[in-house]
């Protein structure tokens, strides 16, 4: 008897876990190179000791129930989540003119950010959404699942040198219609691994305010990349210092990870708290019939570790502890390329 599902495509499985199927299938001695998930000196997930202190602290405290959280979730995680990214910009005043919400990791915040713009962005069947070339590989969906029609990519990457494209990436941004929406990178692109410097990200905010171009910043990576929280946060507090309105969209899955808590947050620069107010409305529109509301203990864990001094200082150690072993095994795949004369410039994985 036909069933009434087959009239659905053949669907397409998603490239990246198939390939870590295949990877964890495979016999050994192998080395998983797909999934961006850090490894310890003997192959293994790490869970933080700061995450594991934490965890035990919440779960001796008797005053924490199961109750549903919020629609735009746990209010002390969101403010914390913003003082990260923020730094000391992020007092009261500035408080006041964010519309927060927690979300399902980055992805999450990704999609709650897509699904907003929808509603921002009246005439999305047109409104231009730029995504480097090349990017992660859910962003596309994610906008087009938003109904986003008018997908196009920036220049980014440069091959011959393994850097970014400044010059072709600012052009792309100066010749894209006003108010366009443009996805950045915050730190750590990926997949390519190639930021702007500091003096580059000013060239870009310079066009973006020219341009009133809307920017949604991911945020993947914060601490990770450079081993320095304040460091990979620069863009988005050069663009805070200019006044300018844009989003973010961070993820505690690789910085603390908490990969399998899916903790996230989505946020929304407004020029006033009137603003503020109404888009965090919006977003809880658009939260209630897409998820309700998020999961509490990821984000109690991130809160806690964020909050408390014990915790932030070990966790900002093990944070860099874990940055300094990915950049020195950098340098000796470099080297160990290089003493092999393996054909190719290497220089880039290490820049």
């Amino acid at each position: 008897m036909p069933s009434r599902f087959d009239c659905l495509p053949e669907p397409v499985p998603d490239v990246v876990f198939k390939m870590d199927a295949a990877a964890k299938a495979a016999p050994e001695p192998k080395i998983n190179l797909v999934i961006g998930a850090y490894r310890n000196e003997l192959g293994q997930p790490q869970v933080l000791h700061c995450v594991r202190e934490a965890e035990v602290r919440l779960a001796a405290d008797e005053t924490i129930n199961k109750e549903y959280l919020p629609i735009n979730g746990l209010k002390s995680f969101r403010d914390e989540a913003a003082k990260l990214m923020f730094g000391p910009a992020c007092d009261q005043a500035l408080l006041n003119r964010l519309a927060t919400a927690q979300t399902i990791s980055g992805t999450g915040a990704c999609r709650v950010a897509a699904e907003f713009l929808s509603i921002a962005c009246p005439h999305r069947m047109q409104t231009p959404v730029y995504v480097s070339d090349p990017t992660w590989a859910n962003h596309v969906p994610i906008f087009q699942y938003a109904g986003f029609k008018n997908i196009q990519k920036y220049r980014y990457y440069n091959p011959k040198d393994g850097g970014v494209d400044i010059d072709g990436m600012i052009g792309d941004i100066e010749a894209a219609e006003d108010g366009s929406v443009f996805v950045l990178h915050l730190c750590a692109h990926n997949p390519t691994g190639a930021d702007p410097t500091e003096s580059e990200w000013e060239r870009i905010a310079d066009v973006v305010i020219r341009k009133h171009h809307l920017v949604i910043f991911d945020s993947a990576y914060q601490g990770y990349a450079s081993g320095c929280l304040d460091k990979d946060a620069f863009a988005a507090r050069l663009f805070l210092s200019k006044g300018i309105e844009f989003c973010v969209a961070q993820s505690f899955a690789k910085n603390m990870g908490l990969y399998s808590e899916r903790v996230g947050c989505f946020t929304a620069v407004c020029d006033n708290h009137e603003s503020a107010e109404r888009v965090c409305g919006t977003l809880k529109n658009v939260i209630r019939p897409m998820y309700s509301n998020p999961p509490a203990h990821g984000a109690r864990v991130a809160e806690l570790i964020m909050r408390d001094l014990q915790l932030r200082a070990e966790w900002t150690m093990e944070l860099k502890g874990m940055s300094d072993r990915i950049i020195k095994m950098r340098h000796i795949l470099r080297n160990t390329l290089e003493e092999l004369g393996t054909p190719g410039c290497w220089e880039h994985i290490t820049k």
